[in-house]
């Protein structure tokens, strides 16, 4: 079988019981289609697969060097860990879902193989989906940074009251507002948090962003999508325990006075899908917009 790539790489949830099976059936499955294959380091540490030395296990700054394909098992949380890393190098990401939702990881476990097999010799849906990166300043220096494929939120602690934050987009005042927190959104993030706060669905191909109040004081405070051309800054005006949160990965701490600023990475994230494969049949599957319809 003819092959359109020359070296996959598999990530893992390598929490997940009785993975190592699956991981290791994928793997030869590949293997059988052509391809050179690894493991992510850290899957194949947690899994015990380095023990075998089938496959080698690979940092991802060895996958960006050297693999040209990075296959995904788990769900959108384990496709957000690696995406986060591969878009800086450009790899293509194929997403097999072993979650609950799968927005992102969108082939079934039990379909890998009639899903693969044509991806793999070249007959795919691919699509580039928008990030976003920010940093923390504090007295005029810049403390922490980050990049995200779904959100970053600024939010208070779980025992903390309400923060006050003043939001600008570039140099123009937007608002004030009191509330648990503000979420920035990419169209990909709109499906996460930000749609379980009220925020609307973004297309993926909307050149834009999604700012969402997390329980606002106010009614009015309402939310809203921005264009991606510009810089979205928060300003911690009172609260305590904040935290800003990129993918609910990295952690940043604030306090008054911080400012979170917010914009477009100058990376995207490749997503490779079977032929045929629509955004919104993945709507209608993933939130069951087709229950009532005989």
């Amino acid at each position: 079988m003819a092959s359109a790539f020359r070296h996959a790489v598999i990530v893992g949830k390598y929490q997940a019981r009785g993975i190592r099976p699956v991981l290791e059936e994928i793997a030869h499955f590949l293997v059988s289609c052509g391809l050179e294959v690894s493991f992510d380091r850290e899957t194949a540490e947690a899994t015990g697969l380095n023990a075998d030395r089938d496959f080698e296990a690979l940092t991802p700054d060895e996958m960006g060097a050297r693999c040209d394909l990075a296959v995904v098992v788990g769900g959108d949380g384990t496709m957000l860990g690696i995406a986060r890393e591969l878009a800086r190098q450009g790899v293509p990401l194929v997403g097999i879902n072993q979650g609950r939702l799968g927005f992102i990881t969108d082939v079934a476990i039990g379909q890998y193989r009639e899903a693969l097999a044509p991806i793999v010799q070249g007959h795919y849906e691919q699509e580039s989906r928008s990030m976003l990166e920010g940093d923390v300043w504090r007295d005029g220096l810049k403390i922490f940074e980050g990049l995200s494929l779904n959100d970053v939120v600024v939010s208070r602690g779980a025992t903390a009251s309400m923060v006050e934050l003043r939001v600008d987009v570039d140099d123009d005042f937007v608002a004030n507002l009191r509330a648990d927190g503000l979420i920035v959104a990419t169209p990909t993030g709109s499906t996460a948090y930000a749609l379980s706060a009220g925020g609307p669905i973004l297309h993926p191909a909307i050149g834009g962003w999604v700012v969402v109040p997390i329980a606002s004081h106010t009614l009015s405070n309402r939310p809203i999508v921005l264009p991606d051309a510009g810089e979205v800054r928060i300003g911690i005006v009172a609260g305590r325990d904040l935290s800003a949160n990129f993918d609910m990965h990295n952690i940043a701490s604030l306090i008054p006075g911080d400012q979170v600023r917010v914009r477009r990475s100058a990376h995207q994230v490749r997503f490779l899908h079977p032929r045929g494969w629509s955004y919104y049949a993945t709507l209608r599957r993933k939130l069951r917009w087709y229950e009532g319809v005989v």
